[in-house]
């Protein structure tokens, strides 16, 4: 089965059947996130993925009473963070230099351009900026799963406040964006399970300019 293949088959899971994933295919849509591009190549987020039944019900209660959410093998949230600082930037920054092993002066004089931006403007701008990257990951992470043959749901419903409480967010200077459940679809009981996919035909999607 090709990749696009896979991509066609997966769906917005309604309803899981509790089988847990096995942890290799978790690592390897962990390590999907974590190589997915950001902006500045900050990673403005942190993923919390979630086993515990009691925390899971906790969550289906601010969820929409999602289902999923608690029949799910693993829950992933996506917080991202509350503002840019400079110690996160600068993090960052060293990290990379430790990494690669040299200081570049471009790259040094691109730190200190995010120094004198990023940390002077407005925490909710910043944390919408950080919250769309949290976004890019957040596919990565559907698009491996499908790639590791495991169901997923998407999920934006979800009370981001009540969330943040029950994970204590807000206290790590995080705030939630998303919500993705993975497992094993539940055929029987999902309605959506046998549709066909559909999507705009390329020629309402795509304009080409020659």
């Amino acid at each position: 089965m090709s990749f696009l293949d896979k991509l066609n088959e997966r769906y917005a899971t309604k309803a899981m059947n509790g089988s847990v994933v096995p942890e290799e295919k978790i690592n390897n849509i962990l390590e999907a996130i974590r190589l997915a591009p950001t902006s500045s190549g900050l990673q403005p987020f942190e993923v919390f993925v979630i086993t515990n039944s009691e925390v899971k019900t906790a969550i289906k209660e601010i969820a929409w009473n999602q289902p999923q959410v608690t029949d799910c093998s693993h829950l992933l949230v996506f917080a991202a963070w509350d503002n840019y600082t400079e110690d996160r930037i600068n993090h960052m920054f060293d990290l990379t230099n430790e990494i690669r092993g040299f200081k570049n002066e471009g790259w040094e004089n691109y730190r200190q351009m995010l120094l004198s931006n990023y940390p002077q403007r407005d925490a909710e701008a910043n944390f919408e900026h950080a919250a769309r990257q949290t976004y890019i990951a957040f596919m990565a992470a559907i698009t491996q799963a499908a790639f590791e043959g495991v169901d997923s749901t998407p999920m934006e419903g979800f009370d981001a406040n009540g969330l943040d409480k029950v994970l204590g967010l807000r206290e790590k200077n995080l705030r939630s964006t998303l919500l993705l459940p993975i497992g094993y679809r539940d055929t029987e009981k999902d309605w959506l399970a046998n549709l066909v996919k559909v999507r705009k035909p390329m020629n309402e999607l795509v304009t080409s300019i020659k």
